[in-house]
């Protein structure tokens, strides 16, 4: 990947260009739960924004590749690393061009990583992904339409359980689920949200 290019200004580099961080600096609480368990090594975090999560996990140990198609992101990222001394590998891509060795991460965290070639995309996932690595997904269900705790408000870019099972059916699915929480991440996270939630094992 080339990540010095110079980055297109998109709807994602006018969302993180303000100063405060739009989804806070706080990890997602289910990555949190399901990432302590683990035992650290390589983790992806694709369109990564403004690094929480990703910072989250190297403050465990984790070495951490990340990726977003946004430049102002990427930026906020570092700044979010330096504060809590500690290193991201932080490429600018999308998700249909990243490009990383098969079989390379440990462990893949999908949040909130909304795209409109889901199915393409999460096998393309997979393909990263070491035999024996987890894969943690927390996600807007269909059910988010009717929630104003933020979220794509293009229905086909919202998840399901079963398009979730159809596209990771070839790992051993350990947790799926859909439920109401109430969200409180950053202020463009907030309130109740109806989220589908997934942990998966690639077959060793």
């Amino acid at each position: 990947m080339d990540t010095n290019k110079t980055p297109v200004t998109n709807m994602w580099d006018q969302r993180y260009a303000q100063d405060e961080y739009v989804y806070g600096v706080q990890p997602n609480e289910f990555l949190k739960q399901e990432l302590i368990p683990l035992r650290g090594g390589t983790i992806l975090f694709p369109a990564e924004g403004e690094g929480r999560n990703a910072v989250y996990a190297a403050s465990l140990g984790w070495e951490v590749t990340a990726f977003d198609s946004s430049y102002e992101a990427r930026q906020k990222a570092e700044r979010l690393a330096e504060a809590n001394q500690v290193k991201l590998q932080y490429s600018i891509t999308s998700m249909e061009e990243a490009d990383f060795e098969d079989n390379s991460f440990d462990a893949i965290a999908l949040i909130y990583a909304h795209n409109g070639n889901r199915e393409e995309n999460h096998k393309r996932m997979i393909r990263f992904l070491k035999p024996g690595g987890t894969i943690i997904l927390e996600a807007f269900s269909k059910k988010q339409l009717s929630n104003n705790s933020g979220g794509p408000k293009d229905p086909s870019m919202l998840y399901s359980i079963e398009e979730l099972e159809k596209d990771f059916d070839t790992l051993n699915i350990l947790k799926i689920s859909e439920s109401e929480i109430e969200l409180n991440e950053g202020f463009l996270h907030v309130g109740k949200a109806s989220v589908v939630r997934l942990v998966a094992v690639k077959q060793q």
